[in-house]
């Protein structure tokens, strides 16, 4: 397998109802692809069966090459993946900022004065670096999503997966996390609504309802500054 991560006709229920249906993709190095559709379409489940948090009842996952069946499977390359939860309260559970962002460089092996550091210079780079001493708890929307982007960044992930990044994000805030993902080198699988964020980011897109997946032609408008939208035409249908 070339792709960075793929599913090969995955299928993944629940309560006896099929939430994805013999879905396929695969996920290159450098690219960033968006999953649209409307709510409930089983697009947070196609990010969680990817890292391992769903179980398809068909289907392979594979991750960097490897097929990921058994949990050992995903431990072992999940720190390679950096997954932004759509709740950002289901991501931070330490007392402080500096903290949660230094959780998983400490649990990749770092030193503490080396998962501090690496802390440090993210929230730097993302220009929050005055929240380091903060509660968690107690930020804003759009800072907690920064505090999240923060610490999946200390682990220097090779993909990122991005569950409806800009959702309670102010506009200065957003500034900040866009520039952030663009100045990812890695690859990028976003889920979002927000058509603008889409167009922005991009470079294909794939559509999904009732739980199967279809290639969209995605025009974006990466360089206008605009508030222009992607028109996604939906293949298949």
């Amino acid at each position: 397998m070339s792709a960075l991560l793929a599913l090969e006709d995955v299928t993944v229920a629940r309560n006896g109802a099929a939430v994805l249906r013999e879905v396929s993709l695969g996920l290159a190095a450098g690219e960033r692809l968006a999953i649209v559709g409307p709510n409930g379409a089983g697009k947070t489940t196609l990010l969680r069966t990817l890292v391992g948090l769903e179980h398809p009842s068909a289907g392979q996952v594979w991750l960097f090459g490897t097929p990921c069946q058994t949990e050992r499977d995903f431990r072992t390359l999940r720190p390679r993946i950096g997954y932004l939860f759509q709740d950002s309260d289901d991501q931070l559970f330490c007392p402080s900022v500096i903290e949660d962002v230094a959780f998983g460089p400490l649990n990749l092996g770092c030193t503490q004065a080396e998962a501090f550091c690496r802390a440090q210079e993210v929230l730097a780079m993302l220009g929050i670096a005055a929240l380091a001493p903060r509660i968690s708890h107690r930020l804003s929307g759009g800072e907690k999503r920064l505090v999240c982007l923060a610490g999946l960044l200390a682990m220097k992930p090779d993909v990122l997966l991005l569950d409806e990044p800009t959702n309670g994000v102010d506009t200065e805030n957003g500034k900040r996390l866009r520039a952030a993902l663009h100045a990812f080198p890695g690859a990028m699988l976003l889920v979002s609504h927000d058509d603008a964020f889409i167009a922005e980011l991009a470079t294909r897109a794939m559509a999904i309802e009732n739980g199967l997946l279809s290639p969209a032609a995605l025009h974006t408008h990466a360089h206008s500054h605009t508030h222009s939208h992607p028109h996604i035409h939906v293949s298949g249908d």
